[in-house]
């Protein structure tokens, strides 16, 4: 999409509602007025109002360092970090041998210097764009051997910026140097654009960059792509399974077979970064399943996916029946068919969700998918390897739950155990996720970094907990928690209350209240304080407090701890619950 086209389709809409309002900062070494009206129109068109604050010319440094600047008093969700690669290459220019060879060490302290200021002020996320890898010829290909070279300081303040972005869980890297290589230079920098009007960037490439900027700011809210449903004939491999036979279809290592060889190898590598893999596919289910099973250079095989479908009923019923075993949103799903017309059914009957438009070549399948960035992140623990399984038993636990007509029966049949325990830091990643997934058991639907959660953890105002559940059919991990924070002489404010949608029902949140009370009256408080705030998704837990016997009084839900009643539930306590 061109500036022109991006700055037209956002006109088009605009006054339309949105789904949310987030408070961006930029701050820039060059001229930002193109890249905030970008921003704008690329927030609109993907659901998001943004109030943006652009910093005067060059200003970074002290914008970030004056405590009395504007960027303090606007207090941004987000602060967006530009540093014009060849700006640097000049002041570059200007330094000694000694200076030019720790030029990155110098430039990335600074940086960090910057962060933990900010850190220091503001919740705020740092949105940092790293910098262009210039190559000026100075010295040829030797530039990689030499530190005095501009090249091997920017290479070495790149990989610097990840290490940094490792250690600072409220700084993410804006990939500016990967979207050049994709793009290339040519399209990417106009000449005169920069020598007459400052800009670095020319204004197409401009969209490029701030639609990766608006990708993150929906993934710190909480939208992303959280599902991957695949076609198998002619989309996970050459050919008809059902006309070819197994040994006729095309995969491995020769000819056309090596793309869908490489296509399922970066399907598994989402698969084990979290990402759930579903199959809907017109096959017979036995053929289908049994090239998973049998083909010997099948990449995927059958335990990799969470549910599979494969019958002659429409896909979007299929897709459908996916959404209600999965227990997630059509948004959070993306829709891969290598046929155009399968593909247009599943797009107009479900909008919601996304169905790529596949090159009609399965040569470039893969590479058009990996440009799409479809499933960004702005976190990764160990449990997310760990979700398809975790997704299977829930499967099992839907058709065991069949045979049962009496709900209490089948909850106690589960056999559920529960941990509940304070924050430790093992916890400080899946928490952090845990706010940002969780939509519909989600009572405030505040989002939470992992340095919020290390700032409240070492907080003597509040008390916080997690849920941990088990039951005969496996392991859910961390699938709850409470942060309360102290409001008065003896009362607890429901901070956040967030849960996992995939045990709904299941009385972790009755359980988990028990707890909670217990812990209050250790802190001699007597009322717990409750609010639900409402969003377009999180309508399930409107009665929540209701329910758990909370009484209304002027928007807030009050819960007075002299008169509470443990809630009864299926669940029994591990014996380590509430360990420090």
């Amino acid at each position: 999409m061109t500036f022109n086209e991006l700055l037209q389709k956002a006109s088009e809409i605009k006054g339309s509602a949105t789904d949310h309002r987030y408070k961006l900062a930029v701050l820039g070494n060059f001229a930002t007025q193109f890249l905030v009206k970008a921003l704008e129109a690329s927030g609109l068109i993907n659901g998001i109002e943004l109030s943006v604050y652009e910093a005067g010319y060059d200003q970074i440094e002290n914008e970030i360092i004056n405590p009395a600047s504007e960027i303090y008093t606007f207090s941004p969700d987000s602060i967006l970090v530009c540093y014009s690669s060849r700006k640097l290459r000049s002041k570059f220019y200007e330094l000694g041998e000694d200076q030019k060879s720790n030029f990155a060490g110098e430039f990335l302290n600074k940086v960090e210097e910057l962060t933990e200021i900010i850190g220091s002020r503001l919740s705020s996320k740092i949105l940092f764009c790293n910098i262009e890898e210039l190559n000026d010829n100075v010295f040829g290909n030797f530039s990689s051997s030499t530190r005095l070279s501009f090249l091997n300081q920017a290479r070495r303040l790149n990989v610097g910026l990840m290490d940094l972005a490792e250690r600072k869980a409220n700084l993410f890297i804006v990939d500016v140097q990967d979207l050049l290589v994709q793009q290339g230079q040519a399209a990417a920098w106009s000449p005169s654009l920069y020598i007459n009007a400052d800009l670095v960037y020319s204004l197409d490439f401009t969209v490029v960059i701030v639609n990766q900027v608006v990708k993150i700011i929906q993934t710190l809210l909480g939208k992303f792509k959280k599902c991957l449903i695949l076609d198998l004939d002619n989309t996970l491999w050459g050919g008809i399974i059902g006309d070819d036979g197994m040994e006729g279809i095309e995969i491995g290592s020769l000819g056309i077979g090596k793309a869908f060889t490489d296509f399922q190898k970066w399907v598994k590598a989402l698969m084990r970064r979290g990402i759930i893999l579903a199959v809907c596919s017109k096959n017979e289910e036995v053929t289908a399943k049994d090239a998973f099973r049998k083909h010997p250079e099948m990449v995927l095989r059958l335990d990799d996916f969470a549910v599979f479908i494969a019958n002659w009923n429409n896909k979007a019923d299929n897709i459908r029946e996916i959404k209600e075993i999965l227990n997630i949103g059509f948004d959070s799903m993306v829709f891969i068919d290598d046929n155009p017309v399968e593909r247009e059914i599943v797009s107009t009957t479900i909008p919601e969700i996304m169905v790529p438009d596949l090159p009609d070549d399965p040569a470039e399948y893969l590479q058009f998918l990996i440009s799409l960035n479809m499933f960004e992140t702005v976190s990764y623990s160990g449990n997310d390897a760990a979700r398809t399984k975790q997704y299977q038993e829930e499967s099992k636990r839907r058709m065991f739950s069949n045979q049962f007509t009496d709900v209490t029966a089948f909850l106690d049949k589960l056999e559920m155990k529960s941990l509940v325990r304070k924050f430790t830091p093992f916890d400080v990643q899946r928490v952090s996720q845990l706010s940002q997934r969780s939509n519909q058991f989600n009572l405030r639907t505040v989002r939470y970094t992992a340095s919020d959660i290390e700032r409240i953890m070492n907080s003597s105002e509040h008390l916080h907990l997690v849920a941990y559940l088990e039951d005969s059919f496996g392991d859910y991990g961390l699938i709850s928690f409470v942060i309360l924070e102290k409001q008065g002489a003896d009362s607890l404010f429901i901070d956040s209350w967030v849960m996992s949608c995939r045990v709904a029902n299941r009385g972790l949140e009755k359980f988990l209240l028990n707890q909670i009370v217990a812990e209050a009256k250790k802190m001699d408080c007597r009322q717990l304080i409750g609010e639900y705030i409402p969003s377009k998704k999180n309508m399930p837990v409107v009665d929540h407090y209701k329910k758990m016997g909370f009484m209304e009084e002027n928007g807030k839900w009050l819960l007075e701890l002299d008169d509470f009643v443990p809630l009864e539930t299926s669940i029994k306590a591990k014996e380590e619950s509430l360990r420090e």
